[in-house]
């Protein structure tokens, strides 16, 4: 097929590139023979014509990728006015070299980045007007984080570089253009394309994807938020007989990818809907923030309907702009108006202007939870409904995805889809679904709930993997994973199980080893920190960080909150010299605990080698209620310890584990295996060539390597536990 111009063009399927080296920077993936077929070579640029046409560089896709699909981030799609599964055109371009780029941005971008630092994270981006561009530079991906254009980003930005979006306003010539060394790149105050604009704000009556009923787990929010609409618009009347107000303003918050979106769509089947972008009016001017939304208050007050703001936090974050009175005015002017309704969705509740939750404006809360095993299954079902498949076992797939959202669950689909096609392509068989290719998918999918930098990876050990420590893995299977795998026997018991743990013992004995070995073995992420690190000199800093962990850990759950080294973290309130720091934190640990927000599959884990600083409030029931002695390993401990730490060792014949076992009394179980270690090392310097570890070299490694358990602290620590 050619264009009217003569030039190659096809029609492909849209579909989102998750590839963090691609992500938002003005990149596209083609399959090589759709390359060919438009007669470009890799890195030649694209159209991409949907409801508006952008450009873009395309790049060489995957084999497994589908001949007819076409892989872009999702500022592109954007861009270019679609959405993922649609068609697009796509044409071979002529790019020219900006003589100027005009842009607009947040007043942090604005006033921060130089156009010298402008043109160095836009180099080599095709572009037209009306676009939105990222601040991710062309040569940033992983493991390049210290090039010149991030440097002096986060130097200018900080750390939210990354996630601003500007605004084209200009270009010369005006065609598709490319940002090159000589490029004259300026702020500007002119309004958008309207292309662009018309991208933020969407009017249409709602045709959900899914139908109401399709809601798999989000049913009661459904149906509360369905009864809200009908009262404020449908019968406005039986609020008026009863002298209430007939206004509606509802925030609907919850984890990234959730469905929050999705959940309204399905409600305002048949209503007139009108969406505005959040992050996409968030990335604009002030001033044109401002025109954006009166715009589209202008335009639900015209005809009535929804206004639907998504991630409003982008557009209204609680480090208020003075245009943000301005945007709060507009919407209260909605409100205010009789047949018309404001929905604002957020992931992000805590980051969110305090404003917005005013009586006149969103003053109703719909909160969306992380999906159980139940409705993962629910979702999984509904997802495959049409896909043909093999000998699966959902139940066990929903078992493995905790953190899962149905964002999620779709990327693991697509993940799998890609493994059956490729096999099909091979052994010439129809595709079909299978387990294997699932399970596959889920060693390369990672859920947005989980994208936190505070997590532990955990790896693939298990509490198998632990030497001994039977009685401390008996109590933490008892506290953490029986309430996970068998919550039926609590609630048929009446019994609350534990929320949290307290693991104290002498250093080195495998406290955090075993709580990654928890956390693999349940399948549960972990999010660790240390005392010190929320300790902050700044009022409220340290108190805001406790907060932020553990609205992490309840996204992301089921989950572990590791704290190590708690003793500094909690110390006894009323014994330091911080300006009440410590006291504060300890305070807002136990709100965490215990206060009226449930931890919901979230257990708290402690651990420290001075549980006698603690403060006693911690230790008392439905908070770190139960405490475990991690003992010292004993000579039966302290050879299960070398053989699991051995196995990928090669012990020569004279070396007797039962043996040095029995001699290695005072040694923790980090000194067990770094005396392997050593004695691996100690082989290595006696031969390079060395084929294994002799007694020879064991005797020689306990000369490095000396116990360091002080037998009065150990005396000290079980008596701690014998006097509680």
């Amino acid at each position: 097929m050619t264009s009217p111009y003569g030039a190659p063009q096809l029609t492909l399927t849209a579909r989102l590139n998750t590839s963090a080296v691609d992500s938002r920077r003005g990149v596209v993936r083609l399959h090589p023979s759709a390359i060919a077929a438009l007669g470009i070579r890799e890195w030649d640029a694209v159209s991409l014509t949907g409801s508006r046409t952008t450009a873009a560089v395309a790049g060489m896709a995957d084999d497994q990728v589908p001949v007819g699909t076409i892989l872009l981030d999702d500022v592109t799609l954007s861009n270019a006015g679609l959405r993922e599964g649609t068609a697009v055109l796509v044409n071979s371009v002529t790019v020219y070299g900006a003589r100027t780029v005009t842009l607009s941005g947040s007043s942090l971008a604005t006033q921060s980045l130089s156009p010298i630092t402008l043109r160095q994270a836009l180099l080599g981006k095709v572009m037209t007007v009306g676009d939105a561009v990222s601040l991710l530079p062309r040569d940033l991906g992983p493991g390049t984080s210290t090039s010149a254009a991030s440097q002096a980003l986060a130097s200018a930005v900080g750390i939210s570089w990354t996630s601003e979006l500007l605004t084209v306003t200009g270009v010369d010539p005006d065609a598709p253009v490319s940002v090159q060394p000589n490029t004259l790149v300026t702020w500007g105050t002119g309004v958008p394309h309207t292309a662009q604009s018309s991208q933020a704000e969407r009017v249409s009556v709602a045709t959900p994807e899914i139908q109401v009923e399709e809601l798999k787990g989000a049913q009661p929010q459904a149906a509360k938020l369905t009864e809200w609409l009908k009262l404020a618009l449908d019968e406005p009347h039986l609020l008026q007989s009863l002298g209430a107000g007939t206004n509606l303003g509802v925030l609907v918050s919850g984890p990234a990818g959730v469905g929050k979106v999705t959940l309204v769509r399905a409600v305002c089947a048949g209503r007139r809907l009108v969406e505005l972008d959040g992050p996409e009016v968030g990335a604009l001017a002030p001033e044109n923030r401002l025109k954006a939304v009166a715009s589209a208050v202008a335009t639900v007050r015209d005809g009535g309907g929804v206004l639907l703001i998504t991630d409003v936090d982008a557009l209204l974050p609680a480090t208020a702009e003075p245009v943000a009175a301005l945007i709060l005015g507009e919407l209260r002017t909605a409100v205010a108006t009789d047949g018309v309704v404001l929905i604002a969705t957020t992931a992000a509740p805590d980051q969110l202007d305090a404003r917005l939750r005013a009586p006149d404006l969103c003053d109703r809360e719909l909160g969306l939870p992380l999906p159980d095993a139940a409705t993962r299954k629910a979702l999984l079902e509904a997802l495959l409904r049409h896909v043909p498949t093999g000998d699966l076992d959902i139940d066990e797939i929903a078992s493995r995805t905790p953190g899962f959202v149905v964002a999620d669950l779709a990327a693991l689909l697509r993940e799998a889809a890609l493994r059956a096609a490729s096999r099909a392509s091979t052994d010439g068989q129809p595709p079909e679904l299978n387990q294997e290719d699932l399970l596959g998918a889920l060693t390369v999918i990672r859920p947005l709930s989980r994208s936190a930098s505070s997590e532990v990876a955990v790896g693939s050990i298990t509490l198998d993997d632990v030497g001994d420590m039977a009685q401390a893995k008996q109590a933490l299977t008892e506290a953490v994973l029986w309430p996970l795998q068998h919550p039926d026997t609590f609630a048929r018991l009446g019994v609350e199980p534990p929320r949290g743990v307290l693991l104290y013992g002498p250093p080195g004995c495998g406290k955090t080893f075993v709580v990654r070995a928890l956390a693999s073995t349940g399948q549960l992420s972990v999010h660790a920190v240390k005392g010190s690190e929320l300790m902050d000199k700044w009022v409220g800093s340290s108190e805001k960080a406790v907060r932020e962990l553990f609205r992490r850990a309840r996204d992301s759950a089921p989950s572990l909150v590791f704290l190590d080294e708690v003793d500094a973290l909690a110390p006894r309130r009323g014994q330091s010299f911080d300006s009440g720091v410590g006291d504060r934190v300890v305070a807002a640990l136990l709100t965490e605990l215990d206060g009226i927000e449930p931890l919901r599959d979230v257990v708290v884990l402690g651990a420290t080698n001075r549980p006698d600083l603690i403060d006693p409030a911690l230790l008392r029931p439905g908070r770190l209620e139960r405490l475990v002695f991690v003992e010292p390993p004993d000579a039966e401990a302290r050879l299960e310890i070398l053989r699991t730490a051995g196995k990928s060792i090669p012990l020569s014949a004279d070396v007797d584990l039962d043996e040095v076992a029995a001699g290695l009394d005072g040694y923790s179980a980090a000194d067990c295996v770094a005396l392997l270690r050593e004695a691996a090392l100690t082989a290595m310097r006696r031969s390079i060539d060395a084929a294994d570890v002799t007694a020879a070299d064991l005797a020689a490694a306990r000369q490095t390597v000396r116990p360091s358990l002080d037998p009065l602290q150990v005396d000290a620590l079980r008596a701690f536990g014998e006097e509680l």
